[in-house]
């Protein structure tokens, strides 16, 4: 692939934020208008079909494309994710906040499996699994590093979505990086370890696999595409790949990762924020990088934490 110079993609602007330049959280929340949301609502009750079966009706599509519009801007052009509010947990139950939410989805983009079983409307909730026992950090309650999702796929994902039904009792908290501001201190700081970064690692497809394919697909964790960075990364799988591939990681592999990660650690790069229940966090997955603390759940079963994720593809 065609790497342009180091210093050609933005290192200013809305995309390229710091905590310091971010604007104030109250601009990352966006509301349904409320003729929006009624029709929302009433295209959601008393589906038929199985829910992942239903399109969004073509009315509904456009009269939600005003209220939406701010948040592809967001996704695209802006700071990268936006907090979508309005489900409200009192007036709707679980089963008609997750017909709302692939509803709206829609709007943003389409839905795409998130496994080999075909699933794509994916519950992450703490199940008592762990990792190193090849489960994804979406079932565990575990921190999950600075990530981006489907970074094991064949497929670029350009979008995450997470509907909070259930916030946990506490920690679990939300961190988002921007790629931009990511890759630019990288160039500057070491363009040498930008370069490693670009080369393919192993990287462990979590099981992701069908009859006859590998365990690991080779994959470089930045890359540059149409004037942005494209970052495909978790940390974990990669050192899980290069073990299952029986390739250690060399020297200047493990110190770009190490400066990778020391980079998106930085607390002044990061804005921080909880989920509240029916709200709906969606976020450019090509070049932002999130992660989530660790969390500790109520021990009802009917209070622990739970989210929906939607893969979107534009």
């Amino acid at each position: 692939m065609y790497a342009e110079p180091l210093n050609a993609l933005p290192s200013s602007g809305p995309r390229a934020w710091t905590r310091a330049t971010l604007d104030a959280p109250d601009c990352w929340r966006y509301s349904l208008s409320p003729d929006g949301l009624s029709r929302l609502e009433a295209a959601a009750r008393d589906l038929q079909r199985p829910l992942t079966e239903v399109q969004a009706p073509p009315d509904l599509r456009e009269v939600l494309q005003d209220d939406l519009e701010p948040v592809r801007a967001a996704l695209e052009r802006g700071r990268g994710f936006a907090i979508i509010q309005g489900l409200d947990p009192t007036r709707h139950s679980e089963d008609h906040a997750r017909a709302m939410y692939w509803l709206l989805g829609q709007g943003i983009g389409t839905p795409f499996a998130q496994n080999v079983q075909g699933t794509v409307l994916y519950d992450v909730k703490d199940t008592g699994q762990s990792v190193e026992y090849g489960a994804r950090f979406s079932v565990t309650n575990a921190d999950s590093s600075f990530h981006t999702d489907n970074s094991f796929g064949e497929r670029v994902l350009d979008y995450v979505g997470l509907l909070c039904l259930q916030p946990a009792r506490s920690g679990g908290i939300n961190q988002i990086v921007s790629g931009f501001t990511a890759y630019a201190e990288l160039a500057r700081r070491s363009p040498d370890s930008l370069d490693v970064l670009r080369q393919p690692f192993h990287v462990d497809r979590r099981g992701g696999t069908r009859e006859g394919e590998p365990p690991t697909v080779r994959m470089p964790v930045i890359q540059e595409r149409e004037g942005e960075p494209l970052f495909r990364y978790l940390r974990y799988w990669i050192e899980v790949g290069h073990e299952k591939a029986g390739e250690p990681l060399a020297s200047e592999q493990v110190r770009a990762l190490d400066l990778l990660d020391e980079t998106l650690s930085r607390p002044e790069l990061r804005a921080e924020f909880t989920l509240g229940a029916g709200q709906i966090f969606l976020m450019n997955n090509r070049w932002t990088l999130h992660s989530r603390t660790a969390f500790e759940d109520y021990p009802e079963p009917e209070r622990r934490r739970h989210l929906v994720r939607l893969w979107l593809q534009v």
